[in-house]
């Protein structure tokens, strides 16, 4: 039997593939400890739940409009303008299933065959997919530790060609954690305004910063930004909502209404009774975000400080996320030999960094308890030195 072949060139994924033998090896009764995760391990705050609670009980279960509630448009659009400083119409605004599904539908109403598409390297692991299910090239910019695993303008102009189309931009960004600068940011615009280049900004980690560190909006730097801009983010890592698949994004006109026309013909609306969750999340206490976050930079300082006495290996301290990227490359080992031995010898479960484009790296995630990671980095340390 044939698949198309839009379907043939998708990539294995091996964050599921480290995923399913951890879990495998759980269920055989074996304590794992578990670095992988990608979302955060606090239970959705009360308020949020009650809000959909109450939705389901008064029968709030029917279709909406496909770009989602008018009320939940609106907080949205209050939101960017009073965490963002941008000024979206709510008719600017479209909700979808999940962050990731807005930066697909983004992908699919600007792209088409023959487009380039640039992503800095270490990225997100489905970027690249996505580019190719929508028929265009992901055209790879491998960054360096150096550099604090940040693409430069200069490095983005370099891989620009007459075909390309748009650059995707990830602050804070997983896997590495880092958080680009307004003025590194003003200098990506100012190479992307000259050749008119969309930019995809996934700010879903915004909440999610350290260290005096300051999340910047592309789209807020300047009306060149502004009309070039599509903005991502969503509910599941600020409001430890992941399960809710609730995700929007804010566009120029023209992309919002393309995006609400795919959207009406693939997945119709975003789940009603999350939308009214969305809401209270967004209009109800704050005070969960900060302990949350408060939590995240505890773990944060631990891990680093154990990761950075360990012989032979290189981390750069994170400025936002969940993840700590560590260098493993003076190990000559693949990313993804290592995250095997580690699994399979010493009970650890970590992200090979060849998921998200660089094998030199595996990607450790805090979002997990002080206990597990103190037992994990402990194991981790262990194996490190018999290599």
């Amino acid at each position: 039997m044939e698949i198309s072949t839009r379907a043939s060139q998708l990539t294995p994924s091996l964050t599921l593939s480290i995923d399913s033998k951890a879990k495998a090896m759980k269920a055989e009764g074996i304590d794992i400890c578990g670095f992988g995760a990608g979302e955060p391990d606090f239970d959705t705050p009360e308020h949020i739940k009650q809000a959909a609670i109450a939705a389901l009980e008064a029968g709030f279960t029917k279709y909406t409009p496909s770009s989602g509630l008018p009320e939940l448009r609106q907080a949205i659009a209050d939101k960017f303008a009073a965490d963002n400083g941008l000024e979206y119409r709510p008719s600017q605004v479209i909700v979808s299933d999940g962050a990731k599904h807005s930066c697909y539908n983004a992908i699919l109403a600007t792209c088409e065959a023959g487009d380039e598409v640039i992503i800095p390297s270490p990225y997100w692991v489905s970027y690249p997919d996505m580019v190719r299910l929508a028929g265009a090239e992901p055209v790879i910019v491998q960054t360096s530790e150096r550099n604090h695993w940040k693409m430069s303008a200069k490095e983005f102009e370099n891989a620009m060609t007459p075909r390309t189309k748009m650059v995707i931009m990830n602050s804070p960004n997983n896997p590495s954690g880092a958080v680009y600068t307004r003025e590194e940011l003003e200098a990506i615009v100012e190479v992307a305004a000259e050749e008119d280049i969309y930019i995809l900004s996934d700010e879903i980690y915004e909440k999610l910063v350290y260290d005096g560190a300051k999340h910047v909006s592309i789209a807020s730097l300047s009306k060149e930004a502004y009309d070039l801009t599509i903005t991502v983010s969503g509910f599941s890592k600020s409001y430890a909502m992941t399960g809710w698949r609730l995700g929007y994004m804010g566009a120029p006109e023209a992309i919002a209404k393309a995006v609400d026309s795919i959207q009406s013909h693939s997945t119709s609306n975003p789940c009603s009774f999350a939308q009214k969750g969305a809401i209270a999340a967004l209009k109800g206490d704050q005070q969960p975000l900060s302990d949350m976050h408060d939590e995240f930079d505890m773990r944060r300082n631990y891990m680093y400080d154990r990761i950075a006495k360990i012989a032979n290996i290189t981390a750069v301290k994170p400025k936002g996320a969940f993840y700590i990227l560590v260098n493993i490359s003076q190990l000559g080992l693949t990313s993804q030999n290592f995250a095997d031995r580690l699994l399979s010898k010493a009970n650890v479960a970590v992200i090979p960094g060849a998921a998200f484009g660089d094998d030199r790296t595996i990607r450790l995630s805090y979002a997990t308890s002080i206990d597990v990671i103190k037992k994990g980095l402990d194991r981790f340390q262990d194996f490190c030195r018999t290599l």
